[in-house]
């Protein structure tokens, strides 16, 4: 084989990369040869390997598999999920179906465990600069409710209290006492908890959901804030596929989101959205 040209060298350095490496008969992943990881590694851990560069330990591994699996699915009233079954029954394909609930996990929907780990974060700094835990959470709280009412990775719409939440803090509690992690994002969390509950007292509790018992998960193992979107990305497209391959079985062409016997109502300006209904 002849040497490579500088075009070919320039290419190549203008693609190079850590993650993975391919030449003809050899793929590696973060340098380990596939053949390798075949067979012995789990999903999981492969996720870990590609974002961390190296393999989590079987309680890392653990912990991490358990905030996927909580996150998988939310029903079809959750607008990704209904998304991905109104796009299955126009003939884009699974691709395009998965595709466009993808599409719908923003900064509203999807995008709350970034936030709340960027507040867990914040609390985590004010502690280590000697606040105890409830004033630091005070104080970032009050500036995070200076910019919107909501405190992201707290309270649920449609549950009193989130029934994903309590096993995964168990989960983060035992690895805490095994120290898998530290528990410092854990504390944040549960600081926050305490200050709505003393705030409310006697109205609806506020407990932490899914995003924010998934954000203690990401922080404790070290996942930057942005990562925790995307890994909750990762686990929600299982639930997307599901329901986008179910929908393509229900023989329905062109899913709207009500019934075709349902009109909408007319909307004037004497019926302006309330702050809820124009967040959801």
């Amino acid at each position: 084989m002849s040497a490579p040209t500088p075009e070919q060298n320039e290419a190549a350095q203008w693609w190079a990369t850590d993650v993975s490496h391919i030449e003809p008969g050899s793929i590696e992943l973060r340098g380990r040869p596939v053949q390798n990881l075949i067979g012995d590694v789990g999903l999981v851990d492969m996720i870990w390997l590609l974002l961390r560069a190296d393999l989590p330990s079987p309680r890392q591994s653990a912990l991490l598999e358990a905030a996927l699996v909580a996150g998988v699915d939310h029903g079809p009233q959750a607008p990704s999920i209904a998304a991905a079954r109104m796009a299955a029954t126009c003939g884009v394909g699974l691709n395009s179906a998965i595709a466009t609930g993808v599409n719908m996990l923003g900064d509203v929907h999807g995008g709350a465990g970034q936030q709340c780990v960027q507040m867990l974060e914040e609390i985590r700094a004010l502690h280590l600069d000697g606040d105890d835990w409830d004033t630091a959470a005070s104080e970032v709280m009050a500036l995070w409710q200076a910019r919107s009412r909501y405190l992201p990775g707290f309270g649920h719409r449609f549950h009193p209290v989130d029934p994903r939440r309590d096993p995964l803090l168990r989960l983060t509690e035992e690895a805490v006492t095994a120290g898998v992690v530290a528990g410092d994002h854990l504390q944040a969390a549960l600081a926050v908890e305490r200050a709505l509950q003393q705030r409310r007292a006697g109205a609806r509790p506020v407990p932490m959901n899914i995003d924010g018992a998934t954000a203690v998960i990401y922080a404790e193992l070290g996942f930057p804030a942005p990562l925790a979107r995307g890994l909750f990305v990762l686990s929600r497209s299982v639930g997307i596929l599901a329901h986008a391959w179910e929908e393509t079985g229900q023989g329905r062409r062109n899913k709207g989101p009500i019934p075709r016997s349902v009109l909408p109502a007319r909307l004037t300006s004497a019926e302006p959205l309330s702050v809820e209904e124009s967040a959801s």
